[in-house]
C-alpha cells in the first residue's frame, strides 16, 4: 500500500470499527458486485454495438436543433427531458455499479467522489427541471411599448446614476446617454457618494441634478435610499455609472407598468469592453461574456419561475412597490439581489426583458474580475443569515425558491470543482481507483451522457457559452471562490462593499501572481502525476487518472496564460465602426472609411499614395460631426495606409454627438454566439502554445500599441 494509502487507512480506521458502519460498507460492496441486469450492457460480440445509443442520441440533437435552431417551448423540453433521462441513468450506474468499496481507503475516496459529481449534477439537474417554465417577453414588450411612443402612457421617471470613485469621464458618458433617451418626462441624477466637487461641476455642465450625502452609510444601497427620499418620479431606474443606455431603454421598458402588480423590468447587463479573460487570451472577436449565460440563458428560466434576479444597473422600478419594502435592503452587499427578493414576496412581479438596451464596462484586470465574482459570492450567500433569505422568507412559492435555490447552489458547486483538480493526483500518487468500470460500461452509459451534454449545452444557453469554454472559466475562479464561500459561512458580514475599478490604462504586462500561486502547485502535481502514470500504467481497470491528469494539463494551462494581463494603453474603448469619413488636410482632402472610432480619435484607411499634413479637420458622416484632429500615427497595412487621428478638445454638443453615436443607438449591441465544442477544442490547444508570441518582441510592440 502506499504511503497515501496508509495514511488514509488510519484516518478511516476509527469509523470503520463501528459495526454498523462496517456492516454498511459490506452491503454496499455486495450491491456493486451484483448491480441491475438492466444497467449492464447487452453481451454481445460486436462491441460496435454499444455505440447505438450514442449515436440515436446524436443523430436526435442533430436533427431537434435543425428543426428548431432557437429552443422553443417543444424542443426545449424534448433536450430536457432527454437529458434528465440520461442523469438519472448515469446516476443508477455510479450508485449501484461503479463504486469501488473494496477496501476502506479506497470506499471513502470513491463515495467522496461520487458525492462531488453529484454536487456538480446538481445544479444542471436543476436548470433542467426549471427548463420547462421559460418565459420570452418579446411580445408583450412589443404591445406595451406602443402606448409609450404614442405618449398615452407616460409615467415621471427618475434615473438614478450612484457613483463612487469612478473617473469623471466615464460619469459624462453615462450622463449623456441618459439624457438621450427617447422620453420626455425624466429627470436624470448623479448620486455622489464621494461628494468630488468635480461631479458636481460636471453636473452642472451637462444640466442634471446632483444628490449627496454626509455619510456612505449602506454603500449602493443607502445612496440609493438617500436620493429616493429627495425625489419624486412614479418610476425609478438605476444605472451603474459606467452603464450607457441606448435610446430606446424607457419605450422598451415602461410600457410594463401599465399593468399594476409589475415591480421591476431587468435589463441584460451587455458590456462595450471585453472581459479580462477574453482580453488577455487575445479572443475578444471570439468569446462572449461570462455574464451571457447568466442573462441569456438563467435569466429568462428565472423569469418563468417568478424568480428574476435584480441585477444593480438597467432596471426600471415602481417607487410605491419600492416604499413598501422600506427601498433597497441594505443588510447585505447584494441589495438588488435582497430587494428583488422582498418585492417578489409581497407579491409583486419581476420581469426580465432579455434587449441589450444599455452597456458597461466589464472589469479591467484578472484581479478586478475575481474580486467582482467573490463580491457576488459574499451576497448570495448571505442570504442565510437574513431574514431576505429566499429560500424561508414568508410570501414565494415553490417554483420561485426553486428557481433562487439554483442561483445559491451554484457557488457551492465551486467544490467539486477544486476537488476534481486533485482527483488525478490522489488516483496515481496514492493508487486508488475510485470508478469501477469497464470499456464497454463507458461506451454504453458514460458516453452517451457526456455525449449529449456536449452536443446540447450550448444550443441550450443560446451559443452562449461552450462546455469547455465554460470549464476554463469556472478553473479560473474556483479556488478564491471556493476559499470565499467557506469564509462567508463562517463569517458572513466580515467584508464590506469594494467598488469594481473602471476606467484603467496600462502600458506594462502584470502576472498575478496570487492567482498563480495554487495553480502552479496543481499544474506542478499533475504534471508528476500524468507523468508516473504514463510511464507505470496499472495493468488492469480504466487509467482514469491518466486521462484526467491530461485533461487537467490542458485546462489549467489556459488558466494560467489568462492571469497575464496584456497593456491596454488607451482609457477609451476603440470600437470596429465602418463609416463614411472626409478628411481635409491643408495638402488635400480625402474620401475614406473608418475601421475604429472611440471617443478620443478614429483609425481610417486611405490610399497608399495619401499625404496628410499632422493637422486635420474630420467629417463623420452621415451625422456631419465635423471635428480638429492630430495625425498620430500611420503605417502600411497590404498595401493601403492606416491612420490614427486623435482628436483636440471637444466642445459639449460634439461629445454628445459622439456618444449618442458611438453608445446609444438602438439595436447597437448584438448577441454573439460562442465557438462550439470542435472549435472550442482547437482554440484550447492553440492558446497551450500562445506564450511563444511572448518571445517575438516584435509581436509584444504590436500588442502594445493596439486599441
Amino acid at each position: 500500500m502506499s504511503v497515501l494509502g496508509f495514511l488514509g487507512a488510519i484516518a478511516v480506521s476509527w469509523l470503520l470499527g463501528n459495526s454498523h458502519v462496517t456492516e454498511l460498507f459490506i452491503q454496499l460492496h455486495l450491491i456493486q458486485a451484483n448491480p441491475p441486469s438492466w444497467l449492464m450492457p447487452p453481451e454481445v460480440s460486436n462491441k460496435y454495438y454499444l455505440l447505438a445509443p450514442t449515436v440515436i442520441l446524436l443523430v436526435l440533437a442533430q436533427v431537434v436543433m435543425k428543426l428548431s435552431p432557437e429552443p422553443t417551448t417543444w424542443s426545449r423540453r424534448l433536450v430536457a427531458m432527454t437529458l434528465f433521462a440520461l442523469f438519472l441513468r448515469y446516476f443508477f450506474w455510479r450508485s449501484l455499479s461503479s463504486l469501488n468499496l473494496a477496501t476502506p481507503v479506497e470506499g471513502i475516496f470513491s463515495l467522496m467522489l461520487f458525492l462531488m459529481e453529484l454536487l456538480a449534477m446538481g445544479g444542471g439537474a436543476l436548470q433542467l427541471l426549471l427548463l420547462l417554465t421559460v418565459k420570452n417577453r418579446d411580445r408583450e414588450a412589443e404591445k406595451y411599448s406602443v402606448a409609450v411612443k404614442e405618449n398615452s402612457y407616460n409615467p415621471s421617471v427618475d434615473i438614478l446614476i450612484p457613483t463612487y470613485n469612478e473617473p469623471d469621464f466615464i460619469l459624462k458618458r453615462t450622463i449623456i446617454g441618459c439624457q438621450a433617451i427617447n422620453y420626455d418626462n425624466k429627470q436624470v441624477y448623479i448620486l455622489d457618494d464621494t461628494r468630488r466637487q468635480s461631479v458636481k461641476q460636471l453636473a452642472q455642465e451637462l444640466g442634471c441634478h446632483y444628490i449627496t450625502r454626509s455619510d456612505n452609510f449602506g454603500a449602493k444601497a443607502g445612496n440609493l435610499n438617500n436620493a429616493l427620499k429627495k425625489t419624486s418620479g412614479e418610476l425609478v431606474v438605476v444605472f451603474d455609472a459606467d452603464f450607457v443606455p441606448t435610446t430606446n431603454f424607457l419605450e422598451r421598458t415602461v410600457g410594463f407598468f401599465q399593468k399594476d402588480k409589475i415591480a421591476l423590468v431587468q435589463t441584460p447587463q451587455s458590456f462595450y469592453n471585453s472581459d479580462p479573460i477574453a482580453h488577455n487570451l487575445g479572443l475578444q472577436e471570439v468569446l462572449t461574456s461570462e455574464e451571457e449565460v447568466f442573462y441569456r440563458h438563467l435569466q429568462p428560466i428565472k423569469d418563468g419561475t417568478g424568480s428574476v434576479v435584480c441585477a444593480g444597473t438597467s432596471f426600471v422600478a415602481r417607487r410605491n412597490a419600492l416604499r413598501e419594502i422600506g427601498y433597497f435592503a441594505t443588510q447585505s452587499v447584494s441589495e438588488d439581489y435582497f430587494t428583488g427578493i422582498q418585492l417578489s414576496a409581497r407579491g409583486y412581479e419581476l420581469v426580465y426583458l432579455d434587449e441589450k438596451l444599455s452597456a458597461g464596462l466589464a472589469a479591467e484586470s484578472i484581479g478586478a474580475h475575481i474580486e467582482q465574482r467573490l463580491r457576488w459570492v459574499r451576497g448570495t450567500l448571505q442570504a442565510f443569515f437574513i431574514k431576505s433569505n429566499p429560500l424561508t422568507i414568508p410570501g414565494l412559492n415553490l417554483w420561485q425558491r426553486l428557481g433562487h435555490l439554483e442561483g445559491i447552489f451554484h457557488w457551492f458547486t465551486c467544490i467539486p470543482r477544486v476537488f476534481f483538480l486533485i482527483v488525478p493526483v490522489i488516483c496515481i500518487f496514492g493508487q486508488l481507483n475510485p470508478v469501477l468500470s469497464s470499456s464497454s460500461e463507458m461506451v454504453y452509459i458514460f458516453l452517451p451522457y457526456y455525449m449529449m451534454q456536449l452536443t446540447m449545452f450550448s444550443w441550450l444557453n443560446k451559443r452562449s457559452r461552450s462546455v469547455l469554454l465554460s470549464d476554463v472559466y469556472s478553473l479560473i475562479q474556483a479556488i478564491p471562490v471556493f476559499v470565499t464561500v467557506f469564509k462567508v459561512m463562517f463569517s458572513p458580514f466580515g467584508k464590506g462593499f469594494k467598488v469594481t475599478p473602471k476606467g484603467l490604462s496600462r502600458d506594462k504586462f502584470n502576472y498575478n501572481w496570487s492567482l498563480a500561486l495554487p495553480m502552479t502547485i496543481l499544474f506542478g502535481a499533475t504534471m508528476v502525476s500524468f507523468s508516473v502514470s504514463l510511464l507505470n500504467p496499472p495493468s488492469t481497470s480504466f487509467n482514469l487518472g491518466l486521462y484526467w491528469s491530461s485533461y487537467n494539463l490542458l485546462t489549467i494551462s489556459v488558466a494560467m496564460i489568462t492571469l497575464l494581463d496584456l497593456p491596454k494603453p488607451s482609457f477609451y474603448e476603440w470600437f470596429t465602426i465602418k463609416k463614411e469619413i472626409d478628411v481635409y488636410s491643408d495638402r488635400s482632402t480625402y474620401q475614406s472609411v473608418t475601421q475604429k472610432i472611440s471617443e478620443e480619435g478614429v483609425e481610417i484607411i486611405l490610399e497608399r499614395s495619401a499625404d496628410l499634413s499632422t493637422d486635420v479637420f474630420v467629417e463623420l458622416l452621415p451625422e456631419v460631426l465635423i471635428v480638429s484632429g492630430k495625425v498620430t500615427r500611420s503605417y502600411l497595412e497590404n498595401d493601403y495606409l492606416i491612420v490614427t487621428i486623435k482628436f483636440n478638445q471637444l466642445n459639449l454638443e460634439q461629445h454628445r454627438e459622439l456618444v449618442e453615436m458611438l453608445y446609444c443607438v438602438p439595436g447597437r449591441w448584438q448577441k454573439r454566439n460562442t465557438p462550439n465544442e470542435l472549435q472550442s477544442i482547437f482554440i484550447l490547444f492553440k492558446l497551450v502554445l500562445r506564450p511563444l508570441m511572448f518571445l517575438n518582441s516584435k509581436k509584444v510592440s504590436k500588442l502594445k500599441l493596439q486599441y
